[in-house]
């Protein structure tokens, strides 16, 4: 009976703890960012090469990060207890596959905290060390995708406090939380390196940090209060692979090595 009440308290913990509720803390929706009349006789621009640009691609400006995935693509996460490497899949959840994209690609991540570790259940990060960044992400909710695959151990998946309610916050699943896909959680991507040191992460702290002071005082009400937390250094897309030369004639192709197993 106490096994099946952990359970139901685990997965409604989720949900009520998943993001800061929008009444802990406000934050502006972000806005794009913002010709003098020619002169007789002076030369107009033509229609083919306009001077106009779009806002330039920043942290403090969510919509201005919009850029669209690549259909398979891995990020490479650097922290403070050893690298770990996602695969993300596009055609799993695309509208999350393209917002982890462009978070990774502008350092949202570095130094983030991974301030909610339940073993047995899930591991979560995603909120900045810098409030304004926070603040700003905070209204920046993106559509809910389908479920197309199963929350399996070593998944990577949005974090959510209800219907389209994703910004930035993210989970890896520690175990197989099948019952976690009747409740809308999209898995876009999965751990293909390190889940040996997902696993390591310093769980201690537990659920005890408290996401609204984590938004409104980023990672100086974590030293203070939370030292020993394991955070992310950085995190980057990882390089595409180029194509191998062609062996010379006469030459044998070098052996491929043997494909790893996906962690799961």
């Amino acid at each position: 009976m106490k096994a099946f009440v952990t359970v139901l308290v685990l997965c409604a913990s989720l949900i009520a703890h998943s993001q800061t509720p929008a009444s802990k803390a406000s934050s502006p929706k972000a806005t794009p960012t913002k010709s003098t009349t020619a002169k007789s006789g002076a030369a107009k621009p033509s229609p083919t090469h306009s001077t106009a640009a779009g806002p330039r691609p920043t942290l403090l400006n969510p919509a201005s990060l919009a850029a669209k995935a690549p259909a398979v693509y891995k990020a490479k996460f650097s922290t403070t207890t050893g690298d770990f490497v996602v695969e993300v899949h596009r055609d799993w959840a695309p509208i999350g596959a393209d917002r982890f994209y462009n978070l990774v690609k502008y350092g949202y991540f570095t130094n983030a905290s991974f301030f909610r570790v339940v073993p047995g259940f899930v591991v979560q990060f995603g909120l900045n060390a810098n409030p304004a960044v926070n603040k700003v992400w905070h209204d920046a909710k993106i559509q809910d995708d389908p479920v197309v695959q199963s929350n399996k151990r070593g998944y990577l998946v949005f974090a959510t406090a209800g219907p389209n309610t994703r910004t930035t916050q993210l989970f890896i699943n520690y175990v197989d939380n099948a019952r976690l896909d009747g409740m809308g959680f999209a898995p876009f991507g999965m751990v293909v390196d390190g889940m040996n040191v997902v696993d390591k992460i310093f769980p201690a702290y537990g659920e005890r940090p408290r996401q609204d002071l984590i938004m409104d005082q980023g990672d100086a009400y974590l030293k203070a209060n939370f030292p020993d937390m394991d955070k992310i250094k950085l995190a980057t897309i990882v390089p595409a692979v180029a194509p191998a030369a062609h062996p010379a004639t006469g030459a044998k192709p070098a052996a491929k090595p043997a494909p790893k197993p996906a962690a799961h």
